[in-house]
């Protein structure tokens, strides 16, 4: 497994963004992605020195993060690697433990390729994502809305 990123859940995007360059001083982001199909948008954010930041905000109240915002707990969320095969790295999650969230989902941002989610033993999540070889673009003046 390759480290890819943090994953942070947020009410409003633009909000998350101006405090992680307040705090880290991150500029670098990716575009916006919306993916219908897990119920988020996500950006991705690097600073000078790293390590990448995911963005999370719910698309409505049903979104799976939504729970998160309204409890306030596991907005430090998740941890995520990049790996070779999903099932394999899924097996070797299981054999330790950790136990299947939900099922493997094709995620918008890493190009239709598939992520799960896993909680450890150690109560914190764990995101796997079939895409060994993936890289952010970050963008120089990535297209941002306020309202995100």
């Amino acid at each position: 497994m390759k480290f890819d990123h943090i994953g942070i859940v947020v009410n409003d995007l633009a909000e998350g963004r101006r405090h992680l360059h307040a705090i880290f001083g991150i500029e670098r982001w990716t575009e916006v992605f919306e993916d219908r199909g897990i119920g988020v948008l996500v950006q991705f954010g690097v600073g000078v020195d790293g390590p990448c930041y995911e963005l999370i905000a719910p698309l409505g109240d049903g979104a799976p993060v939504s729970g998160a915002l309204r409890s306030g707990k596991a907005i430090l969320n998740h941890v995520a690697y990049l790996v070779e095969d999903l099932e394999l790295a899924a097996d070797a999650l299981q054999d330790e433990a950790c136990v299947p969230v939900i099922g493997a989902k094709p995620a918008v941002a890493y190009h239709g390729r598939r992520v799960q989610f896993f909680q450890s033993p150690l109560r914190f999540l764990i995101e796997i994502i079939e895409a060994s070889g993936h890289q952010h673009q970050f963008l120089a003046h990535p297209p941002m809305r306020e309202s995100e």
